[in-house]
């Protein structure tokens, strides 16, 4: 949910207009559009040297993990989640919210791990590397607005 949907619905459950807070709120979020499609614009283009380059960096830190076991299928898999977090971040920056991740990508996410047998502090560790790598993109500007997203999902996580 953006934080104009949200902003709306919250006045509309209550039968109000948007109070003057809200709408400096909704002010803040237009004048941050640029910002925010240009870094969902440098994720989108570059999911995939930011997993694979993150993997490496995981790899150098943990070599001993399913995902570097030279089974190509549990590589590819691992690689998939960790590019749905990519667009899972990108989408929130859309929205101005961490809304996405909370209700698509963290909802039940240390009991699916857990299921699969995959380590969390694996994955914390992947995840780790792929936010590094994905900043390493970005104007200091904009990986400061990126870090945040990032931690969510590592908060979520450990």
């Amino acid at each position: 949910m953006s934080v104009v949907t949200e902003l709306i619905l919250n006045a509309d459950s209550e039968s109000r207009y948007p109070a003057p807070k809200e709408i400096r709120i909704f002010q803040d979020f237009l004048k941050s559009g640029d910002q925010r499609i240009r870094i969902a614009k440098i994720l989108a283009d570059n999911e995939q040297q930011i997993v694979q380059n993150g993997s490496r960096r995981f790899w150098e830190k943990c070599p001993n993990t399913p995902s570097n076991s030279g089974n190509e299928r549990k590589t590819a898999s691992c690689q998939r989640d960790q590019g749905w977090y990519v667009r899972l971040v990108a989408y929130s920056i859309l929205a101005g919210s961490e809304k996405p991740l909370e209700e698509i990508g963290t909802v039940g996410i240390k009991e699916m791990y857990n299921n699969l047998e995959i380590p969390l502090r694996n994955l914390v560790e992947a995840m780790r590397c792929v936010k590094e790598e994905a900043l390493s993109l970005m104007s200091d500007e904009d990986a400061a607005e990126v870090a945040g997203y990032f931690d969510y999902i590592l908060q979520a996580l450990s």
